[in-house]
């Protein structure tokens, strides 16, 4: 097996190279998308030992490597696509949150016998998890002082789940809609002006940004975007410790909202196709990380708590969505937002090339990290009166 974290990362480099050749050249890979290529052939590698399930490559590219990612695409985005997705993304959102409330509470009433007294608690964590990301699954852990082992177990079981969920959501459009949905171009092909939707026409600007440069990349900008990105993440990163309840991602994203509005940042050449390769490359860590043998290590319960919670969301979020009106584009995506947190919405609204979904999708995230321990604890805390604990 392949350790040394700079082999590993170089092996995911040829990952995202062979997955964005894949899509540009043949039929069957442009309709996965190099995000959905990418992730299944990181899971390929590591669960046939090649390369680890963990890994410092990993938490690099889900840390400042994806963050910087996030600057660099928000670089690019016209903050007037808000007006036109923003409240039914909001709505969407709202939808997943009640389906991964009840998902979680289905799976406690389903395992609690399979899983012990402290089911409660991991219907809490779930609940948080899956309405804004791992970064809650922490918190409501902490705060109800779940046991180790528990904790463990369900940390393995939501990473795995995760990264099939990204699949499902990548691929759930494409089985569903009335007509097939236009996938990101690649490197070599010329991208095509996405469809019109119910919530408007779609700009193709972002989406062929995100996969060549509108114009040669000189020295000067590159100086530039490292220059913004450090910055960014420097500022957001004091600003979080500083004002410890408000986020540090919410500072960065605010931040690079606030530089692209810059005419000298707007200029910049490259900014969206280096951030687009930055998230394919944590696209391909978080499948990586899904090594199907920690199935056996955690227990099947987890896992299986974990798969119900996911499942009864999708089936909220995409049935009720339905019913009411939204589009699958936007519920994908939001429901990503909920169950992998704004950068995993960022990765499918790209990948797929949702350019009026991409930063309404980031600000439900966010909203996620905040929601999604209120709404954990909350349901903890209902669960421990019904089945005790």
């Amino acid at each position: 097996m392949i350790t040394d974290t700079t082999a590993v990362l170089g092996i995911l480099a040829a990952v995202v190279a062979v997955a964005v050749l894949l899509e540009a050249r043949y039929k069957p890979f442009r309709a996965l998308g190099s995000a959905l290529v990418g992730i299944l052939l990181g899971m390929l590698l590591s669960n046939t030992g090649i390369i680890p399930g963990d890994s410092p490559a990993y938490v690099f590219l889900g840390g400042p490597a994806v963050s910087a990612g996030i600057v660099l695409i928000l670089l690019t985005v016209d903050v007037r696509t808000v007006i036109q997705a923003g409240p039914r993304m909001l709505a969407a959102f709202a939808v997943g949150a009640l389906g991964s409330a009840v998902g979680a509470s289905v799976a406690a009433l389903l395992l609690v016998d399979s899983i012990g007294p402290e089911t409660w608690k991991l219907a809490g964590q779930y609940t948080a998890t899956y309405t804004g990301g791992g970064v809650n699954f922490a918190a409501v852990g902490a705060a109800l002082e779940t046991s180790g082992d528990l904790f463990a177990a369900g940390i393995a079981a939501d990473v795995i789940v995760t990264a099939i969920w990204m699949a499902a959501c990548l691929t759930v459009p494409l089985l569903f809609a009335g007509r097939a949905v236009q996938p990101a171009a690649g490197p070599t092909s010329v991208p095509s002006p996405a469809p019109a939707s119910s919530d408007g026409a779609e700009s193709a600007t972002l989406q062929e940004m995100l996969y060549s440069s509108v114009g040669a990349i000189s020295l000067l900008d590159i100086a530039i975007m490292v220059l913004v990105v450090l910055a960014a993440l420097s500022i957001s990163g004091m600003l979080g410790e500083m004002l410890a309840p408000i986020p540090s991602v919410l500072w960065l994203t605010t931040i690079a909202l606030i530089l692209a509005q810059v005419p000298a940042v707007q200029r910049l050449n490259g900014a969206g196709v280096i951030g687009n390769y930055l998230v394919l490359l944590f696209l391909a860590s978080n499948g990586a990380r899904s090594v199907i043998a920690n199935i056996v290590a955690v227990g099947p319960p987890v896992v299986y708590y974990a798969l119900i919670t996911v499942g009864v969301h999708g089936v909220i979020i995409f049935g009720l969505g339905r019913f009411v009106g939204l589009d699958l584009k936007t519920l994908a995506v939001a429901s990503q937002a909920a169950v992998g947190g704004p950068a995993s919405a960022m990765a499918l609204a790209t990948a797929r090339g949702y350019t009026d979904r991409l930063l309404p999708g980031v600000a439900v995230g966010l909203l996620g990290y905040a929601a999604g321990n209120y709404l954990g604890l909350f349901v903890a805390t209902l669960l421990r009166g019904v089945i005790g604990g």
